[in-house]
C-alpha cells in the first residue's frame, strides 16, 4: 500500500485529536471514546473481519436519539478537516529537496516542449497574452457548507502553514496549537448546516467570497508566475492589459428552471458585485496611497495632479473618492434603487487609468522595482475583474421565449407563433429584426410570464456590457430561437451586441448540433451581426442522463467536430461553453487531462468552462490551490492550441460508434425500459429526501414524472450517498464486454495508448469505480428497499462489478488505480469515517420515512449532516 506524506498524517492526526478534546470538553470521556470505537470498527471491518463489522454495527445500532446528529456531526467534521489537511498538503511549503508539483512545474516544461517543437519565442509569447480562458461560477445545490464554517476552515488551513516551519519556539507553537483548539471549538459549536433553501443571492454571495478571500490574491500571483516564465523562456513580458483567465458566473442569471431567478434578483446580484468590486478595490488604493509617497513623477502625471509634494498619492485619492462613491452609490441602489451620480465609476476605463498613469510614471522614472510591487498587482486585478467583478450569464429555457412570442403575435393578430415551423419563424423574426418600430404598443399588458421574460430582456438592456457575459438558451434546436432571443433583446431597447448562446443538452441535440450552426450562420445578416465569435454550449449533464456517458462522451465529440467544420467553413470564429459538472456522471474530472482530450481544433486560443459549487471549493476555496489550477487550465488550454491531439483513426471512431450504441442501449434498458426501475431508485437512494432538504435554490425537478423530469444534479447525488455511483459508469461494462467479445481488444488497448479523448475516460470510469462500493449499496437495499424490489439492486451491483472487471483488463492491473497508489490510499483511508456515516444514513432514512410529518428535527438535521459528510468524503460528488 503507498504511504501518504508523513507530514499530511501529521496534520490529519493533529486536527482529529483536537477536535476530539473538543468532542470530550462538551460530551465527556465517554463519547469520545464511543466515535473511537465505532471508526475501529469500520476500519477492521473494511479489513475483512466479521467481528468489526458486527461491532460497528451493534454501536450504531445502539445509539440513543440524542445520539444520531453528534455521532454523525462528528465524522462530518473529520472528513471536513482531512479535506483541509489535503488541500493545504497541496500548497506546502516545499523543502529544498523536494521536486516543485505538477501545477508548478507544467508551464515551465510545455513551454520547452513547444520550442523544441519550433514554436518561437515570440509566437508562444503572444499565443499566451492572446488566450481567452473563462471560468464561469455556477451554484451547486449539493455544496451544503456555510460560508462562516467555510472562512474557518481557510483559518485552520492557514494554521496549518504557520506551523510549517521547523525551527518554530516552543510558545510559536504553542500559541499556534491554541488558535488552533479554538477554531477547532467554534466549528463544532457552530451548526454546519443551514436551516433553510438558500436564495440566489445567497449564492451569488457564496460565489463573490471565493473572490474576495481566494481568487483576489491568486490571480496576480498566478500572473506573476505566468510572467516570470515568459521572461525567463521567451525573453519578454507578460502585457499589463492581458487576461489570460477571467471569471463570469451564473448566480444569479440562471433562471432555467429555476421561478425564483427573476429579474429583480439579477438586478440585485449585479449590484452586490458592484458593491464588492468597488470594496476590494477601495482596499487596494488604500495601500497605494500609504505605498507611493515618493515626489518624483513623469510630466503626464504632473500635469494631471498639478505641483504636488506627493504626486501619485494625490492621483489615488482622487481614485479612492469615486470607488467611496461607487460602493456606496451600490449600496444604495440595493436599498431603494436611486440613479448614479457623476461621482460613480462607470467604465473599467475611469479604473484603470490613474493605475496605469502612476505605473508609467514610475517606469518612466527609473522606479520599476516600485511600479511592479502592489500597483502591478492592482493593475492586474483592475484588467480581470474591473468594476464589474464577475460577467454574469443569463440563462433561459428556449421554450419560455416560444411562449412569449405566442402570446405577442397572439395579441398582434398575426396567428400562433408556437404553432408555425421553423421556416414561418424565420421570416417572421428576420422581418421584425429588421423593422426600426417597437414590436408591442406601450399600453400592452403582457401575462406575468412573458412580463418575466421581457423584463430580464430589459435588465440586460440597461446594464452596462462589461457586467454582462451571454445569454444562453437551453434545449435550442433551431435558428429561431437564438433570433427569437434577439428579437426580444431589441424590444427591451439593447443597443449593443451580446453574445446569445444556443446550448445543446440532450444526444438527439448534440447530433444535430452541426447543421443546427449552419443553418444559423447561413441566416442572411446573421453572420454579419456577430461581434465576436459565435459561442455554442456543449451540456455534459442532461446528455449523460439521458443516454449515458459512453454515448454522451462520444456525442459530445463529435458535436465539437462537426461544429468546427461548420465556422470554418462559414469563416467564423467559434468559441465552445463546456457545461461540465463536478463528477464523472456530469462531464467533470480532471480539467487538465479533459482539455486536452478535446477534438483538433476545437480549443484555438478560447475556452469556456463551468465551475459548480463545491468544485469551487476544493479547487479554488485557497489561494495557493486556486493559482496551481489556473496554471493546469492555462497550461492545458496553450498545448491543446498548439499541440493538438491526433485526429482518430477510421478503426477508432468505428470502434467508438460501436461503444456508444452499446452503451446507449444498456443504460436506457435499465433507466427507461426496466418497470421496477423508478420505485427501485426512490427506495433504494435519499432522492426524494434530498428533495426536501436545504441544498439549493433551484427545485430538484424541472416538472413533475420520472427520472426523466430530474435535474441531473440530483440524480447524480443521490446515487453517490449510495455509493453505487450508476449514472457514472452503467452501459460502459457493456459496451467494453461486447468490444472484448468481438475480437476488439487489441483496439481497445491501442485506442487508450494512442487516443487522449478514450484515454481520459477509462481514467475518469476508473477513478469513479474506485469510490463505488456494491457492499455499501448493499446495505442500502437491505434496509429500505421493498423486497421484490431487490433483484434488481442485485443485478446493478452485478453489473458494477462487471464494469470493474473490464477496466482491469483494459487497464493490465489487479486493482484499480494500481497505477496510482497515492491516488488510491487518498480515496480508501476515508473509508473508516465514510462507513458510519453511510449506516447511519440509511437507519436516518428509515426513521424518517415511518413519520407522518417532516420538520426541524434533530432526525432530518443528522439525516442532512450525514448527506454532507458523504458529499465532504468523496469529494466532486455532484
Amino acid at each position: 500500500m503507498a504511504e501518504i506524506d508523513a507530514r499530511l498524517r501529521e496534520d490529519v492526526h493533529l486536527l482529529g485529536e483536537l477536535l476530539g478534546d473538543t468532542f470530550r470538553a462538551e460530551r465527556g470521556a465517554k463519547f469520545l471514546v464511543k466515535i473511537e470505537h465505532i471508526r475501529q470498527g469500520a476500519k477492521t471491518a473494511r479489513r475483512g473481519s466479521a467481528e468489526g463489522a458486527r461491532q460497528l454495527a451493534q454501536t450504531l445500532d445502539a445509539l440513543a436519539e440524542d445520539e444520531l446528529l453528534p455521532v454523525a456531526r462528528a465524522f462530518n467534521q473529520f472528513l471536513n478537516l482531512a479535506n483541509i489537511a489535503e488541500q493545504y498538503h497541496r500548497v506546502r511549503r516545499r523543502r529544498a529537496d523536494e521536486p516543485l508539483p505538477f501545477e508548478e512545474r507544467l508551464l515551465g516544461e510545455l513551454l520547452e516542449r513547444l520550442q523544441a517543437a519550433g514554436h518561437s519565442r515570440q509566437d508562444l509569447a503572444r499565443q499566451i497574452a492572446g488566450l481567452d480562458i473563462e471560468l464561469v461560477l455556477t451554484a451547486h445545490p449539493t455544496e451544503v457548507t456555510r460560508r462562516t464554517l467555510i472562512q474557518k476552515y481557510d483559518a485552520i488551513a492557514a494554521c496549518l502553514a504557520a506551523r510549517d516551519h521547523a525551527d518554530l519556539s516552543r510558545r510559536e507553537q504553542a500559541r499556534i496549537r491554541r488558535e488552533l483548539c479554538r477554531l477547532l471549538a467554534e466549528v463544532w459549536h457552530t451548526e454546519e448546516i443551514r436551516r433553510s433553501k438558500p436564495t440566489p443571492v445567497d449564492e451569488a454571495k457564496w460565489g463573490f467570497a471565493v473572490i474576495e478571500h481566494s481568487l483576489w490574491r491568486a490571480l496576480p500571483d498566478f500572473l506573476r508566475g505566468v510572467d516570470e516564465l515568459l521572461h525567463c523562456c521567451c525573453g519578454t513580458r507578460l502585457p499589463l492589459a492581458a487576461t489570460p483567465v477571467r471569471f463570469a458566473s451564473w448566480m444569479g442569471g440562471d433562471r432555467d428552471g429555476n421561478p425564483n431567478v427573476t429579474a429583480a434578483v439579477t438586478v440585485e446580484v449585479l449590484l452586490q458585485a458592484r458593491r464588492l468590486a468597488a470594496e476590494l478595490h477601495l482596499r487596494d488604493v488604500e495601500r497605494l496611497i500609504t505605498d507611493l509617497s515618493m515626489h518624483q513623477a513623469s510630466p503626464a502625471l504632473r500635469a494631471r495632479v498639478g505641483e504636488t509634494p506627493e504626486p501619485y498619492r494625490a492621483l489615488l485619492r482622487e481614485l479612492r473618492t469615486r470607488l467611496f462613491a461607487t460602493r456606496d452609490w451600490a449600496a444604495a441602489a440595493l436599498r431603494d434603487g436611486r440613479a448614479p451620480d457623476a461621482l460613480v465609476l462607470q467604465d473599467n476605463g475611469e479604473l484603470l487609468e490613474p493605475l496605469l498613469l502612476c505605473y508609467d510614471s514610475l517606469s518612466a522614472c527609473g522606479m520599476d522595482s516600485i511600479a511592479d510591487g502592489p500597483l502591478l498587482d492592482s493593475l492586474r486585478r483592475a484588467h480581470t475583474f474591473g468594476l464589474f467583478l464577475v460577467r454574469l450569464d443569463i440563462r433561459q429555457d428556449a421554450s419560455r421565449h416560444v411562449a412569449a412570442l405566442d402570446e405577442i403575435t397572439t395579441y398582434l393578430g398575426l396567428g400562433r407563433y408556437a404553432e408555425w415551423d421553423e421556416g414561418q419563424r424565420l421570416v417572421f423574426l428576420q422581418r421584425e429584426l429588421a423593422n426600426p418600430r417597437p414590436l408591442l404598443p406601450a399600453h400592452c399588458r403582457p401575462s406575468a410570464d412573458t412580463a418575466e421574460v421581457l423584463a430580464t430582456c430589459r435588465v440586460a438592456a440597461q446594464t452596462p456590457a462589461a457586467a454582462l457575459g451571454s445569454y444562453v438558451i437551453s434545449m435550442a434546436g433551431a435558428p429561431s430561437d437564438v433570433l427569437a432571443v434577439q428579437l426580444l433583446l431589441k424590444e427591451a431597447g439593447l443597443q449593443r451586441p451580446l453574445r446569445v448562446v444556443p446550448l445543446f443538452e440532450t444526444l438527439e441535440d448534440l447530433e444535430h448540433a452541426g447543421a443546427a450552426i449552419d443553418r444559423l450562420l447561413a441566416v442572411p445578416g446573421y453572420r454579419e451581426g456577430l461581434a465576436g465569435p459565435q459561442e455554442v454550449m456543449i451540456g455534459y449533464s442532461d446528455s449523460a442522463k439521458d443516454a449515458g456517458t459512453v454515448a454522451a462522451a462520444w456525442a459530445q465529440y463529435r458535436a465539437q467536430e462537426a461544429l468546427v467544420a461548420v465556422c470554418a467553413r462559414h469563416g467564423v470564429e467559434l468559441l465552445l461553453f463546456h457545461g461540465r459538472g463536478g463528477t464523472v456522471g456530469r462531464g467533470g474530472g480532471p480539467a487538465h487531462a479533459a482539455i486536452l482530450s478535446q477534438p483538433p481544433g476545437s480549443v484555438a486560443g478560447r475556452f469556456r468552462v463551468t465551475e459548480q459549487g463545491e468544485v469551487i471549493r476544493f479547487k479554488f476555496g485557497l489561494p495557493g490551490v486556486a493559482e496551481q489550477n489556473l496554471n493546469l487550465y492555462l497550461a492545458a488550454v496553450l498545448e491543446a492550441t498548439l499541440l493538438p491531439p491526433p485526429t482518430p483513426t477510421a478503426e477508432w471512431r468505428a470502434l467508438m460508434e460501436h461503444l456508444a450504441a452499446d452503451g446507449v442501449a444498456a443504460y436506457r434498458a435499465v433507466v427507461r425500459e426496466h418497470p421496477q426501475f423508478v420505485e427501485y431508485f426512490r427506495q433504494a437512494t435519499p432522492e426524494l429526501e434530498l428533495g426536501r432538504l436545504p441544498l439549493g435554490s433551484r427545485p430538484a425537478r424541472r416538472r413533475s414524472g420520472g427520472v426523466e423530469s430530474l435535474r441531473a444534479i440530483p440524480w447524480i447525488f443521490a446515487w453517490t450517498q449510495t455509493r453505487l455511483m450508476l449514472p457514472a459508469w452503467l452501459g460502459w461494462e457493456t459496451a467494453l464486454e461486447r468490444a472484448v467479445a468481438r475480437g476488439e481488444a487489441e483496439l481497445l488497448q491501442e485506442m487508450r495508448a494512442h487516443w487522449p479523448f478514450f484515454r481520459t475516460r477509462i481514467d475518469m470510469l476508473e477513478m469513479v469505480l474506485v469510490k463505488a462500493d456494491a457492499d455499501i449499496a448493499r446495505l442500502y437495499d437491505e434496509r429500505l428497499v421493498e423486497e421484490n424490489l431487490r433483484g434488481l439492486g442485485q443485478q446493478l451491483r452485478d453489473l458494477l462489478s462487471q464494469a470493474v472487471r473490464m477496466v482491469l483488463g483494459l487497464t493490465g492491473q489487479t486493482q484499480l488505480l494500481g497505477n496510482d497508489p497515492v491516488l488510491r490510499e487518498s480515496i480508501s483511508v476515508r473509508d473508516p469515517y465514510l462507513d458510519p456515516l453511510h449506516l447511519l444514513q440509511v437507519e436516518l432514512l428509515a426513521r424518517s420515512r415511518k413519520l407522518a410529518e417532516h420538520g426541524e428535527s434533530p432526525l432530518e438535521q443528522a439525516l442532512l449532516v450525514s448527506v454532507a459528510g458523504i458529499a465532504a468524503g468523496l469529494r466532486n460528488t455532484g
